[in-house]
């Protein structure tokens, strides 16, 4: 595993989060396309939610602690009607903030072993695949934000259509 490409890759996409959020209107923020479902600012928090108390304290934990059993994970903590009170740029640069502590924390790691493992209720969970779950997990939000973006942009320019720019398609 090339760790020095995913760290790479944890800064471009902490970049791109920035850029999706740009320029977002508090009200456009907390549009959800359903009651239930997720808003820009509801994706930020849960990122910054999982940023510290989630990914790099258990990455962490694997590393140095493997004796220990990892807390219980909340999801869905970041959403909350408390964290929405925020407005998004607060949220962002809080997002930001902790990522530039994750990506410091990781760079100072002397030696990682990344096949380090703990049991967990779902199986065996290794340094290296938290580390590889991190990045993907900040992909799976891109695209929610991308298309939360889409669909909020789509509702906000009503009457008219976005339907000249090509159909939005959910790829499997």
């Amino acid at each position: 595993m090339d760790t020095e490409s995913l760290i790479t890759q944890m800064e471009a996409t902490a970049e791109a989060i920035r850029a999706l959020t740009a320029g977002i209107s508090d009200k456009a923020a907390t549009w959800s396309p359903d009651p239930d479902g997720w808003s820009l600012l509801d994706v930020i928090n849960h990122l910054t939610y999982e940023e510290a108390d989630d990914f790099r304290a258990r990455l962490d934990l694997v590393l140095h602690s493997p004796e220990e059993a990892l807390p219980p994970g909340d999801p869905a903590r970041g959403a909350t009607d408390e964290s929405r009170r925020r407005g998004l740029a607060l949220a962002c640069d809080g997002f930001l903030e902790a990522r530039q502590k994750s990506l410091s924390w990781l760079r100072a790691l002397q030696a990682p072993d990344w096949d380090q493992a703990v049991e967990t209720p779902f199986g065996r969970l290794r340094a290296g695949d938290i580390l590889a779950s991190w990045a993907a997990h900040d992909l799976l939000h891109l695209r929610q934000l991308i298309e939360l973006r889409y669909h909020c942009l789509a509702q906000a320019v009503e009457p008219y259509s976005v339907g000249y720019a090509g159909e939005w398609r959910q790829e499997p």
